[in-house]
């Protein structure tokens, strides 16, 4: 019995428990947008396939083997004789096993596996950025449910509110202190806050829809904003700290390097190689035969092609460095911006909050000499709509102000799940990579690869 009595108080208490400890935190809603992503599955296929090429590379520096069988049948009618025409059949077989290994080429191969690796590293940077991406419609779609809400909010107190004035503009017209005009003005504003409401309403649908992509599910109850990460203290530092980790400017160095690379590929394509190759074949008359050999092959001339192409990879490798100087500036942009949208911001909500107080204390004071019958329910109503605008405005702000943070952490290179210590196990790229950069054939290691590819589909 004291089992049992304990039993139904352990589940009075939890009926008890406050919502809050039940509500949905924003890192909630980050780790879902992580785990349920769609463009972060799609971009790490991508890796993966980038992965493949080193191993492709790779591959060039092994020798190709592979056989040849052939079999058939042939009947022969010799010229007609004395003694008649005479007919030969029979079969034949044959099977050859040849072998050819490149023993130079000037550092062609190498250049492959060189470009092919960093090729890799551009990769994971995109990969990050749109980690960055991920993180960041989230964190808008969070933010803009719970501004939907408390406008929405807002909106039910004003709704209540503009009834409440019209009941009293209702009855001081029943007992003639006010003309049916003023009746007729609260009549408006109600319908008015009426639809004020239903629009707010039909945000709120729209932001759980947007809520609902980022994430992968409607939300729930959702719990106040927490604490916005740190930032640096000017915007120098912040921008000093997007040099070095913006995903967007690693990538364009790794391009850099490729594009070098491309033109040492493209000078090297000038030179000669040479390679070895062996071969055995038997028949089905027993005969065995081995041969081998090098063979040196250069081309001389071409029409202006190895030259055109050299050209073609110096021109590349300009395009290159250029695009990284651009990149960086492009981002240094976005750094300033967002650290400009964020003193907007700042700036903002200090204006809503005088805003608030004085149109807070005009509301109050219109509202009482109304009562005395020196205000019509006209400057009433107007000075409510004051406060309506400030508290929305306040609203606005903040949302703005908080969703900034993390712009300004993405620009520089840090909305991260590891940055913001999620606490959760994240994709590791070198996984994969580690078990085909030397590029397996499908056997224990082939076996290996599928378990990774198991995980990663789960």
């Amino acid at each position: 019995m004291r089992t049992w009595i304990r039993a139904m108080v352990v589940a009075v208490a939890a009926l008890g428990l406050p919502a809050t400890l039940q509500a949905e935190t924003l890192t909630d809603a980050l780790i879902a947008a992580y785990r349920n992503s769609n463009l972060l599955d799609q971009n790490r296929a991508v890796l993966r396939a980038a992965d493949e090429d080193v191993a492709v590379a790779v591959s060039a520096l092994r020798p190709v083997i592979s056989y040849t069988a052939s079999a058939g049948w042939r009947r022969t009618a010799d010229a007609a004789t004395p003694a008649g025409r005479t007919t030969v059949e029979g079969t034949s077989a044959s099977l050859s096993l040849s072998a050819e290994l490149l023993l130079l080429d000037f550092g062609r191969r190498q250049f492959g596996i060189s470009i092919a690796r960093e090729s890799v590293l551009a990769t994971r940077q995109a990969l990050v950025q749109v980690e960055q991406e991920v993180l960041l419609s989230a964190v808008s779609a969070y933010v803009d449910v719970r501004l939907a809400q408390e406008v929405v909010a807002l909106r039910q107190s004003n709704l209540r509110l503009i009834t409440q004035e019209l009941r009293a503009a209702q009855d001081r017209f029943d007992v003639g202190e006010v003309t049916r005009t003023d009746v007729a003005i609260a009549e408006a504003r109600l319908a008015a806050s009426r639809s004020a409401l239903a629009a707010a309403e039909g945000d709120l649908m729209v932001a759980r829809e947007a809520y609902k992509a980022a994430t992968g599910a409607y939300p729930g109850n959702l719990a106040p904003l927490p604490k916005a990460p740190a930032l640096p203290r000017t915007l120098e530092e912040a921008q000093s700290v997007a040099r070095s980790t913006h995903p967007l400017i690693r990538q364009s160095q790794h391009l850099v390097t490729i594009a070098g690379l491309q033109v040492d590929l493209a000078r090297a394509g000038m030179k000669p190689t040479l390679g070895a190759g062996i071969t055995l074949e038997t028949d089905n008359d027993g005969q065995d035969s081995v041969s081998f050999g090098l063979n040196m092959n250069q081309t001389l001339y071409a029409g202006g092609r190895l030259a055109a192409l050299l050209r073609q990879a110096i021109s590349g490798d300009d395009r290159a460095r250029a695009g990284l100087q651009q990149t960086v500036v492009n981002v240094l942009e976005s750094v300033g911006v967002a650290w400009a949208g964020l003193l907007v911001s700042n700036a903002s909500i200090e204006a809503s909050d005088r805003q608030i107080r004085a149109a807070q204390t005009a509301f109050d004071g219109v509202r009482e000499e109304a009562q005395l019958g020196a205000r019509t329910t006209l400057d009433v109503l107007d000075a409510e709509q004051e406060l309506l605008d400030a508290r929305n405005a306040r609203l606005q702000a903040e949302a703005q102000r908080y969703v900034v943070v993390y712009q300004l952490l993405a620009t520089m290179g840090l909305l991260t799940v590891d940055h913001l210590q999620l606490g959760i196990p994240t994709y590791d790229p070198e996984a994969y990579y580690k078990s085909v950069e030397r590029a397996p054939s499908h056997s224990a290691q082939g076996k290996k690869l599928d378990r990774i590819l198991e995980k990663i589909g789960d």
